[in-house]
């Protein structure tokens, strides 16, 4: 015979009780997870406009110390014994020769970009494969050119 011992049922909690408990406790977990996540993310993006907005100063202050600089090769020049008028053309003549070679590499550079090629390619092919019909009984979920999956005939 074995002695059973009298259960509490003030200090036992009932499977609903206990799933109640773990839901409420993952609820407030998550919660937590999130609040923590938003605080994280407000000093990033904190962070990433104070950066952004130094680079945007930065720039502003370049392109000033480019026209200054500009203004001082232009005097240079005039101090050399040219005309001011021809010094300032000199100048953005400069500019203007700077502006051509980087439009024309610009372009050149932009000229090399073309459309997805191998991607449409794959495709092309995926669509066929699975617009083939099947007598075989096989699966159209086999993705073509992977290791063992037939490739479209054209």
């Amino acid at each position: 015979m074995t002695a059973t011992t009298p259960r509490d049922s003030s200090t036992e909690q009932t499977l609903g009780a206990l799933f109640a408990t773990a839901s409420r406790d993952l609820s407030t977990l998550v919660r937590s997870e999130i609040e923590l996540a938003k605080a994280e993310i407000r000093v990033d993006v904190k962070n990433g406009a104070t950066g952004g907005a130094m680079f945007g100063a930065a720039a502003f202050l370049g392109v000033l110390a480019v026209i200054l600089l500009s203004i001082a090769a232009a005097y240079g020049l005039v101090a050399l014994g040219l005309h001011p008028g021809w010094a300032f053309l000199i100048v953005a003549g400069g500019y203007l020769l700077l502006a051509a070679i980087l439009g024309l590499v610009g372009k050149k550079v932009i000229s090399k970009v073309g459309p997805p090629e191998r991607t449409i390619r794959t495709s092309k092919e995926t669509a066929s494969f699975l617009k083939r019909p099947r007598s075989d009984g096989a699966t159209a979920d086999r993705t073509p050119g992977a290791a063992g999956a037939p490739t479209p005939r054209r």
